[in-house]
């Protein structure tokens, strides 16, 4: 009998596998595509303050065998987020961890003071690291203190679980990665999509109407997979994993260089049924390996490096 559960800050997940934030909107309006009762939690949309629109279109494209997106963080702000959406992404039988994000160490804290009340929510995923947006929304990816200040904040607001969203694409990621595991968040998640573009050659024109938009998929996946086995080996905390998991190895990979979990989400838009399948791919490879606890794999291929 194989367990596939996990330990995630004081969460107990039925196994590795979360809906990524921006992959399944708010939850609800995917509830007859996915099947989340088969997935260890999902992450909604990021929710600001206020609303937001969102860039201009086009804002999705493909991009050497992953995505381009540059939705620009479009969500209907804090309000209407509480009193019309999270009552119905609540009925989804997975737990629920809602992404925010804000342009000050104040406006984090509000967020995290108003969703972390609702018991609806079982964690918070603090979103500092957006790369489609005005650096204005996501201020922080590459700097130590600004991003302790946000997290402590947050924290000083909440009691609920508090996950911190990393990007790949600075040279201080370790240094990033203390400096907010020191300010008191439980959780890293390792990482965003990494700033990407591509051109129309008959338009002579950038495809996106942002220009520049966040690249994910399996192009991501060897960036970020090196990422988390830094980060990991230079923290206490709990690293989740992201960015380009399609199958099940993609998971194991994650966690035997350090994750306790494996956030995905790309698949999902050429297969709504991949999680699912990830899932039965992890219990089939344990099986065949006469291995009964998942969590055995975290961290498995660091050894003395570890």
């Amino acid at each position: 009998m194989t367990d596939l559960r996990v330990e995630l800050a004081g969460l107990t997940l039925r196994n590795p596998v979360i809906l990524a934030s921006g992959t399944v909107g708010y939850g609800a309006e995917y509830r007859e595509l996915v099947e989340f009762e088969t997935v260890g939690a999902f992450v909604t949309k990021t929710i600001t303050l206020e609303p937001r629109s969102g860039n201009a279109p086009p804002r999705l494209v493909e991009a050497g065998g992953g995505l381009l997106n540059a939705i620009g963080l479009e969500n209907v702000g804090l309000e209407r987020f509480l009193d019309e959406k999270l009552p119905e992404s609540a009925e989804l039988p997975a737990p629920l961890i809602a992404s925010i994000a804000g342009t000050s160490a104040e406006e984090v804290a509000t967020l995290a003071e108003a969703v972390g009340a609702r018991t609806e929510v079982d964690a918070l995923e603090i979103n500092i690291s957006c790369p489609n947006v005005e650096r204005a929304a996501c201020p922080l990816w590459d700097d130590p203190e600004s991003t302790a200040l946000f997290v402590a904040r947050a924290r000083a607001s909440t009691t609920k679980p508090l996950f911190l969203k990393l990007s790949p694409q600075t040279a201080n990621a370790t240094v990033v990665a203390r400096s907010a595991a020191d300010a008191g968040t439980d959780a890293l998640i390792v990482a965003n999509t990494m700033t990407g573009m591509r051109i129309d050659l008959d338009a002579r024109r950038p495809v996106l109407g942002n220009v520049t938009g966040g690249l994910s998929g399996p192009p991501l996946k060897p960036v970020n997979l090196a990422l988390v086995w830094r980060i990991a080996g230079s923290v206490d905390i709990p690293v989740v994993g992201s960015g380009g998991a399609g199958c099940a190895g993609d998971v194991l990979e994650y966690m035997m260089a350090g994750a306790t979990a494996v956030e995905m989400g790309t698949a999902l838009y050429g297969d709504p049924g991949s999680a699912t399948e990830i899932v039965g791919g992890l219990v089939e490879f344990m099986e065949r390996n006469g291995v009964e606890r998942i969590d055995t794999y975290i961290g498995a291929a660091r050894g003395e490096a570890a």
